[in-house]
């Protein structure tokens, strides 16, 4: 196993390291969630909601088959997150990305449009800022490498130009459009069925992976 690998294993799922900040920041979290599950209550409109829990189930399969790759290699994931922090969730997650990405969607649903068919530069305005933060995405994820925090140890997913453009389609852009996919859904059953889906197959991956195999990521 890579160094960094070695590292990101380290105090993996380890409660001994939980800090004290975790407890504002979850409280942060469910703070948005409230407020935008009371107004959803209120206004019989789901899609904020639907948003972050799309795009963090989105992030939680990335995840999943990211530690599937080192347990296949035996060697490393596509990248680790070996630095300091609260909680190392997986070898590539960790409990301040966790807040982040449930709050990344909330974030992007309030950024686009009530007119679905809205332009921006002629591209309909939820792909457009799909594409814009999926793009900022992968700069901050560029820098926190460039850092030594998300180590990349694979020559396919690098600062590259065929890397960077791996790491915006399956690292970041799908995300988005999931979410599109989600929100674009006629039937509020069909959405949460999507939703539900999303998250069913990494929990599945995990079940097999970690009862079934014994692998740890």
């Amino acid at each position: 196993m890579t160094e960094a690998t070695l590292a990101a294993l380290d105090g993996l799922r380890d409660l001994t390291m939980l800090k004290w900040y975790v407890i504002p920041l979850l409280a942060i979290v469910f703070y948005i969630y409230a407020r935008e599950i009371k107004e959803a209550r209120r206004r019989g409109n789901w899609d904020a909601v639907l948003a972050g829990l799309t795009l963090f189930g989105m992030d939680f399969f990335n995840e999943t088959w990211n530690g599937w790759v080192l347990a296949a290699t035996g060697r490393s994931a596509v990248w680790t997150a070996p630095g300091d922090t609260a909680l190392r969730t997986m070898v590539g997650w960790n409990i301040e990305i966790m807040f982040m990405f449930a709050i990344a969607g909330i974030v992007y649903y309030h950024t686009i449009s009530d007119d679905p068919k809205e332009r921006i530069l002629g591209l309909n305005n939820r792909w457009f800022w799909a594409v814009g933060y999926a793009a900022f995405c992968v700069l901050v994820e560029v820098l926190l490498n460039v850092g030594g925090h998300l180590v990349w140890e694979y020559p396919f997913w690098n600062r590259s130009l065929g890397g960077i453009w791996l790491i915006f389609v399956f690292g970041y852009f799908e995300f988005y459009a999931a979410i599109i996919l989600v929100l674009g859904l006629r039937k509020r059953s069909r959405q949460w069925a999507l939703v539900a889906a999303i998250y069913a197959v990494p929990i599945l991956m995990n079940l097999v992976a970690r009862v079934g195999l014994g692998w740890n990521y």
